[in-house]
């Protein structure tokens, strides 16, 4: 997995918490990266729909659709993340030798289901979900303190 997933995230919830445009900087200090690289990750999560943006001066992004029905399965998705992905694959398929010759293969399916997986649960979380969560960790944090 890489950390478009985590910044797509994170740049959705905050859109959704502040119910407002906000510009590539202001994600950007938000989820602590540059701009360029939110710029980037946003143009993916326009392409599929759910962030819109507006040019010029006040211009900036916001959510295209309702915060409840953007899943984390439809983030991953749109940013063409893989949960589980070989970076390196053992054997060879000329070989003649059937776990040398047939491993790799084998290991792609697992990771195609692990990665089912991941996006099946994923489906079942939305952006909205996070920020409740968020919300409801801050207040208890605050009444802990008082």
């Amino acid at each position: 997995m890489t950390a478009e997933f985590s910044l797509a995230v994170h740049a959705l919830v905050y859109l959704s918490a502040q119910n407002r445009e906000l510009t590539s900087e202001e994600l950007a200090e938000n989820i602590c990266t540059n701009s360029a690289r939110v710029r980037k990750i946003m143009h993916s999560l326009k392409a599929a729909g759910l962030v819109t943006t507006k040019e010029g001066i006040g211009g900036g992004y916001s959510l295209e659709v309702p915060d409840s029905s953007i899943s984390l399965r439809r983030i991953a998705e749109a940013t063409g993340t893989d949960f589980v992905k070989a970076g390196w694959r053992s054997g060879n398929i000329d070989m003649d030798c059937a776990v040398a010759s047939g491993i790799a293969g084998v290991m792609d399916g697992i990771y195609g289901n692990l990665n089912s997986s991941c996006l099946k649960m994923l489906s079942q979380i939305t952006v909205a979900d996070i920020r409740k969560k968020l919300t409801a960790a801050k207040k208890e944090k605050k009444n802990g303190k008082s």
